[in-house]
């Protein structure tokens, strides 16, 4: 799936208020990004998106029927 149909569907399920679903998107679209960043770049950026997926904590304590 790409960036656009990733997004579309975020909106179509309300989906912006559900941070792993965010945390896909953006790393969707690096991926299609990639080629135009260095490798230092684009190893930064995949870090930031690790430390902010990290300190999502256990979000699908609760979730795990509309998750998995």
């Amino acid at each position: 799936m790409d960036s656009n149909k990733l997004a579309h569907y975020i909106e179509a399920t309300n989906g912006i208020s559900k941070p792993w679903l965010l945390a896909q998107l953006r790393l969707i679209k690096l991926k299609e990004r990639q080629s135009t960043l260095s490798p230092e770049d684009y190893e930064a950026a995949l870090a930031d998106l690790h430390q902010d997926l990290m300190s999502l904590g256990e979000w699908w304590v609760g979730l795990e029927e509309e998750v998995f």
